[in-house]
């Protein structure tokens, strides 16, 4: 089957505005970043990116990460909580290749899901690769994680309801997250929504191969990663590669992948690796789909379907 013709176009366009960020040299990703989240700003980026569901407002909230530092999260609540009602909470954390990205990119999949699942999100500023290689984001993320898990009362949640979600270098984080979790004791998850995840930086998988020169994510760029954000670790450490920790005791998980997508392949090998270690997984391949397809709901329409399979997953998850 062929790339639908709208994405196509949109990447054709897009391709010419903004290049890849991950085929940068190491000085220059910032820089090249930075261009990409001013895009999503311009006025016309909504057209493409999506809107944030109206009744959900949203704000901002800090934490500290294990050696001090202090980061962002944007916070996403739903309208309508009922007095002496808790909701539960959702830790997101965005994709970017490890290097790129802003909670603001997946502002309208966190909104939705807030809407549609009564859950507040917290989505998670993390520092960023080249100057901050493995394994400071995903330390980061899961310090997020924990001071979500801590400061219930502060944010208005139920923290004994708490679900991880992240996409593409995010659901990397997700999964290492929970496994972090099951290793250092807490905090408990329900559910780990899983979204076009990397999980193995050793293993090439025919996807890479056949969509080597997909759209949002390439054969290239996908090679150049170790280098930004692993640079000297080695790529099979667990924390890294999560396809290789033990998986025994981790929490049930929900995995989307996309059709045309290099890292497609890697979500079947880390749900059979869940499912072998007895953990209940939902595997969805959404046809016709890009990666980065939750950041582009008005041109891969499969986003919004798969945000609809997401919202239920979590209800489902924080009903148990």
């Amino acid at each position: 089957m062929a790339i639908p013709l709208k994405t196509a176009a949109f990447w054709a366009v897009y391709r010419v505005v903004g290049g890849s960020v991950m085929q940068q040299p190491a000085d220059s990703v910032r820089k090249a970043s930075d261009l990409r989240n001013r895009s999503l700003r311009l006025p016309g980026a909504k057209l493409i990116i999506g809107r944030a569901d109206p009744s959900v407002s949203i704000s901002q909230a800090t934490y500290r990460t294990a050696d001090g530092t202090e980061q962002g999260l944007r916070v996403y609540r739903p309208a309508g909580i009922a007095a002496g009602t808790v909701p539960p909470v959702v830790v997101n954390f965005h994709g970017g290749g490890w290097v790129s990205g802003s909670p603001e990119q997946s502002e309208w999949w966190c909104a939705g899901i807030a809407a549609r699942t009564g859950a507040v999100v917290a989505s998670v500023t993390y520092r960023l690769a080249p100057e901050h290689p493995f394994p400071t984001p995903v330390e980061d993320c899961y310090a997020a994680t924990a001071w979500v898990a801590e400061h219930g009362a502060e944010l208005g949640v139920d923290t004994s309801r708490l679900a991880v979600m992240g996409d593409s270098a995010g659901g990397n984080m997700a999964a290492v997250v929970s496994v972090m979790a099951r290793d250092r004791g807490g905090p408990a998850i329900a559910l780990q929504v899983l979204l076009y995840p990397s999980v193995d930086f050793v293993t090439e998988y025919p996807s890479k191969t056949e969509n080597a020169n997909a759209p949002v994510l390439s054969a290239r760029d996908m090679d150049n990663v170790p280098r930004l954000y692993l640079q000297d670790a080695d790529p099979k450490v667990p924390y890294a590669s999560p396809l290789f920790a033990d998986h025994h005791g981790l929490p049930p998980a929900l995995i989307q992948t996309a059709e045309f997508d290099p890292l497609r392949d890697q979500g079947p090998a880390y749900a059979a690796a869940l499912r072998e270690a007895g953990v209940p997984v939902r595997l969805t391949n959404y046809v016709d789909a890009v990666h980065g397809y939750i950041s582009l709901p008005n041109v891969v329409y499969a986003a919004r379907q798969a945000q609809g399979e997401a919202a239920a997953a979590l209800r489902d998850a924080f009903t148990r």
